[in-house]
């Protein structure tokens, strides 16, 4: 029996790549692209998407759970943060898994997934995660390429890469408005979508309002650590830009 591969298409450019070394090897006969929709990635996500998979030649297969991250969030009674955020396993590898159930055995299935060289410590735990299917990880392999590669790759194939690259977000996830990210990472989304910055403060509130003091991110100071809310990162970042600072 032949063995399937399937690539996690998540749009980012990672997968891409991961799927152009495993087309080079096996072909595109038994190729599955398999994309989640978490419901609030950036719209030229979607266009990389299907400019992308024209150009394989394979369909993408699409998955939702049907939520967005917040709707998860409030479901929960959790609000995800950059240690613990239960989006991703919900809204990815939830919806994921139950393809594979239902379409993939795991003893004729080979798992693609687009982490490259870099995050190569967090190989460990996918496998364990993705069990009892095979899982590789084309971009850790030689040649090593850096994300810059990749991107300049995609463009000499004709594509051009997803636009939250350019516009200095180091990933294509949920339209940046990620709760994995730092300090830097809001205001940077502050800075370049402050409509998606104020919709998550306001998601945000609403979630305190119900589980208390509670916040994405978190901040030490004097050896505490504490919450620190998007309202409050703002109003310091718009004080310390107004005299003439930079410093949140």
């Amino acid at each position: 029996m032949s063995t399937l591969h399937v690539v996690q298409y998540s749009g980012g450019i990672g997968s891409w790549a991961a799927t152009q070394r495993v087309v080079a090897e096996h072909g595109t006969t038994n190729l599955v692209l398999l994309a989640a929709d978490t419901r609030v990635e950036d719209p030229d996500l979607w266009r990389f998407v299907r400019d992308s998979t024209v150009h394989i030649g394979v369909s993408p297969t699409v998955v939702a759970d049907g939520r967005t991250p917040f709707q998860v969030f409030a479901d929960q009674r959790f609000l995800g943060n950059s240690r613990l955020a239960p989006c991703s396993s919900l809204l990815k590898q939830r919806p994921a898994r139950a393809w594979l159930d239902g379409h993939a055995d795991p003893a004729t299935t080979v798992l693609y997934v687009g982490i490259d060289w870099s995050e190569a410590h967090r190989t460990p735990a996918i496998v364990r995660g993705w069990a009892p299917w095979t899982v590789r990880f084309p971009m850790c392999d030689e040649p090593h390429l850096s994300k810059q590669d990749m991107l300049d790759a995609a463009r000499a194939a004709g594509l051009t890469p997803p636009r939250l690259y350019e516009l200095g977000f180091s990933h294509n996830n949920c339209g940046g408005v990620c709760v994995r990210g730092g300090q830097k990472h809001w205001l940077h989304l502050l800075t370049v979508f402050p409509d998606r910055y104020a919709q998550a403060e306001e998601h945000e509130q609403q979630l305190r309002a119900e589980l208390g003091d509670v916040a994405i991110l978190r901040e030490r100071r004097g050896g505490i650590s504490r919450p620190l809310t998007l309202i409050e990162l703002r109003c310091r970042h718009q004080a310390a830009t107004a005299s003439g600072g930079h410093r949140p």
